[in-house]
Order: C-alpha cells, then sequence, then structure tokens
C-alpha cells in the first residue's frame, strides 16, 4: 500500500509539473518532509493553471451581415474557427436594419453590407474604420417562380402580364436586393406598371421564402438565393448590362470590442480559401 501512495504521489507530482512547466517561476521544490508546502504550491498552481486557461480564451468575433451572405459566411466561420479557434457570431439581416443596430450601439465588430449606401451610412457617423473598407463580392439578380410553376417569363416586360398577379421583393425602399431590382425596373421604364404588384419583404431570404411557399407569382432575388433553394427555380436571368453593379462592401466597426481578432477574420475573408467558398455559393469575387 506505501509503494502504491509514493507512486500516485509521484504521478500527482509529474501532472503538476506538467501543468507548471509554463509557469517556472512558480514550480516548487519537492521534498517527502514538506507535504503541506507541496499542497499549498499543487493549489497555487491549480488556480494559475485555471487563470491562464480564462484569459487565454480566444475572442469572439460578431460580424453584422447582410441574409444574402447567411450560407456561405457560415461555413467560412466555422473553417476560420477550426483554424484559429477565434469563435465568429453572425448577426443576419438586411443591410438597412443591420446598419441602424449599429448606429444604437449594438455590438458588432465587422460590418458586411449587401450595397454601398448602408456601408456609406456608417461612414457618415464615423461608425467604420475607413481604412479597412473595401469592395470585397459581386452578385447578379434573377427571377424566380415556384418550382411547380407554368409561367413562362423570358424578359423583364412579362412581369407585367396579368398572369403575374404577385411579385416579392426585399423591401425596395430600404433593403439592398429590392433596390437594385427597383432600380433595374426603372432603368427599362416598367416600375410604374408593376409597383402595385409588388409584395415588400424585409429582406432578400424573405422574398425567396415568400415564392418558394407559393405566396407570390415570382420574386426578384440575387441568384446566390435561388441557387440554395429547391422550391423556386430561375425563369430568368437578369444581363448584366442592365442590372445596376452589385457590390458587397465589408469593414470593421470603431469601438470593436475585440479589434485584433476581427481583424484577422477580415484579412481571412480576403483569403483563397474564403474565395473559394463564396465562389461555390455563387458569388463574384471583387478583389
Amino acid at each position: 500500500m506505501g509503494i502504491f501512495v509514493a507512486l500516485n504521489d509521484l504521478a500527482k507530482r509529474r501532472i503538476l509539473l506538467n501543468i507548471t512547466q509554463g509557469f517556472p517561476f512558480c514550480r516548487p521544490m519537492f521534498y517527502p518532509a514538506r507535504a503541506m508546502t507541496f499542497r499549498l504550491w499543487k493549489s497555487f498552481a491549480s488556480a494559475l493553471f485555471v487563470f491562464a486557461l480564462i484569459n487565454l480564451r480566444a475572442a469572439d468575433v460578431t460580424v453584422s451581415a447582410a441574409a444574402s451572405l447567411s450560407d456561405a459566411l457560415t461555413k467560412i466561420g466555422a473553417d476560420f474557427q477550426a483554424q484559429t479557434g477565434v469563435r465568429v457570431q453572425f448577426n443576419f439581416g438586411a443591410s438597412s436594419t443591420l446598419a441602424r443596430q449599429i448606429e444604437e450601439g449594438a455590438p458588432a465588430d465587422i460590418f458586411f453590407s449587401a450595397d454601398a449606401a448602408q456601408m456609406n451610412r456608417l461612414a457618415k457617423r464615423g461608425l467604420i474604420d475607413p481604412a479597412t473598407r473595401k469592395d470585397l463580392l459581386g452578385n447578379s439578380l434573377v427571377v424566380v417562380v415556384p418550382v411547380n410553376s407554368n409561367l413562362q417569363i423570358t424578359s423583364a416586360s412579362d412581369l407585367t402580364n396579368a398572369t403575374v398577379k404577385q411579385i416579392a421583393l426585399a423591401d425596395p425602399k430600404a433593403v439592398p436586393a429590392g433596390v437594385y431590382a427597383k432600380a433595374w425596373l426603372k432603368k427599362l421604364y416598367l416600375w410604374p406598371a408593376i409597383e402595385s404588384k409588388i409584395v415588400p419583404t424585409e429582406n432578400v431570404r424573405a422574398a425567396l421564402a415568400a415564392v418558394a411557399a407559393g405566396n407570390a407569382d415570382a420574386g426578384i432575388v440575387y441568384k446566390t438565393d435561388a441557387a440554395i433553394s429547391k422550391h423556386v427555380k430561375i425563369a430568368y436571368e437578369i444581363p448584366r448590362a442592365e442590372a445596376p453593379g452589385i457590390r458587397y462592401p465589408i469593414a470593421l466597426v470603431k469601438g470593436s470590442k475585440e479589434p485584433e481578432a476581427a481583424k484577422k477574420f477580415l484579412d481571412y475573408l480576403s483569403s483563397k480559401e474564403a474565395g473559394q467558398v463564396f465562389t461555390r455559393y455563387g458569388f463574384l469575387l471583387r478583389q
């Protein structure tokens, strides 16, 4: 029994030495006659170890990002965490809503908008770091219909037909996807004929959901959103020559609580690995 106890104590001491290896200043001298000293050092070293774990906890980065980025960013965030240990939390929504939240003091380290207008809005109030701002992605617009729909839409003018009674659109007064779609229709002088058919939604994903559920005959969404749904199909892809330039600017938010970790994630979003994910989800790289 005495040998077992001695070996057990020795094992404990080796474990303690491993724990305190990073703290050479607190390594005790072990003498059999100083059991009390050993226990005190053991408690002290354990406390230091726990304290170190708490202070070495990876930072959390909060990203307020456009709803259309949900799938791609969730994958990229998981990859980044696996590589760095830094957890990325996302707040997805309409860019206009997210900008307002940041204006009102909502916590955010990075803002990833679906248009320049909302980023400019925060820039004018001095709420972003201008040195970190860049246009990271592009996108395109498509007209979608329910997957079992018989509607034939081969041009923008077909949206004025009586067979198309309701068109789901992210709020064209504020939400980027809706603003882009309205600009496209106005450019073709079709907005007055279509405006009464518009069913405004909270964001582009809500517009997609409305069409998928059959609550609208058609919808105008980003191509990247159409690609993720099995309940809609693309009826018409808007030519780039007709569509407004779609760009997604990104920047660090001033007052970030984790500026270093946020900067690392911002840099990672421009990496080859992140670019491959964005491309896989249909985004256009603007770097």
